[in-house]
């Protein structure tokens, strides 16, 4: 607990103020804030993190899910424990809402992991990568030092200072919008709808490549917020890749698991105003996770599990009409 934090500020009897996310926690003395991850010891607010990873692992880089950065690559993958959010539906839970077992790795290693992996570059997942910022932002630093990718998965639940600092190391973010209700997110996941809309908003105009994750939950967010996403990414940029996702029961939510109607349901709307939209937490079979040339019609990418083939597209191009596709390279 070595490791002092960023953005915060001392305030009186001991207690600090985390300014890195949205809540802006403040932590009495010998106290964690709401990610767990950020301690106040005497007055100096710690990143208990940094450096500790509980697993990493080298993915293919839809997993993330991405399927219109790099198709058909890898991407070496790391995580550490701690939310900011309290999804009550969390499907990483084990990791994210609690402490766990980690290994200390120095940020020179996870590079020379990166690149003995052959992989494209780094993702940050598994847990919510922007709590252990200072660890991610030191890496990140290094990896483009080292002409690697820096791929950030995030609820997007972030305050704009710090984000605006680490933006120009990220190369792609994968941005969870949870639903399109800010009750949702006070009520569900014990945060706010808005500063994750800003958090998109702010990373696609940085130029970053930026795709959308929902998960759809059977009576909370899969009838109205389904067509208030649509409309609100396509009024951001018809480009930005939007995955609607299978829920399936998990951590503190019994639900039953979400319908495949509900999900074609979804993908029709959302193939109505969005070049590129996908399905996932779905059997190969049901369709949904390939990639169309937005102009011709084509299929471009055909996705069967890890088995991708995106021998259609050259040099970011649909070969058929020439069709930039965006996010490819």
């Amino acid at each position: 607990m070595s490791y002092e934090a960023r953005y915060y500020q001392k305030e009186v009897a001991n207690k600090v103020k985390c300014l890195l996310c949205p809540h802006n926690c403040l932590i009495g003395n010998h106290k964690a804030g709401i990610c767990l991850a950020r301690q106040n010891e005497e007055g100096v607010l710690y990143a208990l993190t940094y450096g500790e990873l509980t697993s990493y692992a080298v993915d293919p880089v839809e997993k993330k899910p991405l399927y219109n950065f790099y198709p058909g690559t890898k991407v070496f993958s790391i995580g550490s424990w701690g939310c900011n959010l309290k999804c009550t539906f969390c499907q990483n839970w084990q990791t994210s809402q609690q402490k766990s077992v980690t290994e200390h790795y120095e940020k020179e290693e996870i590079i020379t992991l990166a690149k003995e992996s052959n992989s494209i570059g780094i993702a940050y997942t598994y847990n919510e990568p922007l709590i252990g910022y200072e660890f991610v932002f030191d890496v990140c630093c290094l990896a483009h030092e080292n002409n690697l990718k820096n791929v950030l998965v995030t609820n997007g639940f972030i305050n704009e200072e710090p984000l605006t600092e680490i933006l120009p190391y990220i190369d792609a973010m994968n941005i969870d919008l949870k639903a399109f209700s800010n009750e949702f997110y006070v009520k569900v996941c014990a945060g706010q709808l808005a500063p994750v809309l800003k958090t998109i908003k702010q990373a696609k105009a940085a130029g970053i490549h930026v795709e959308l994750t929902t998960l759809i939950i059977p009576g909370l967010n899969d009838e109205k917020d389904i067509e208030s996403i649509v409309e609100w990414v396509s009024e951001i940029s018809v480009d930005i890749p939007l995955h609607f996702s299978r829920y399936f029961p998990q951590y503190k939510m019994s639900i039953e698991q979400t319908e495949l109607k509900v999900l074609q349901r979804a993908y029709e709307i959302g193939k109505r105003k969005l070049k590129y939209v996908y399905m996932g937490n779905v059997p190969a079979q049901v369709g949904g996770s390939d990639t169309y040339c937005p102009k011709c019609g084509e299929k471009i990418i055909k996705r069967d599990f890890i088995d991708i083939d995106s021998s259609k597209i050259s040099d970011g191009k649909c070969i058929y009409c020439n069709q930039k596709i965006a996010g490819c390279f």
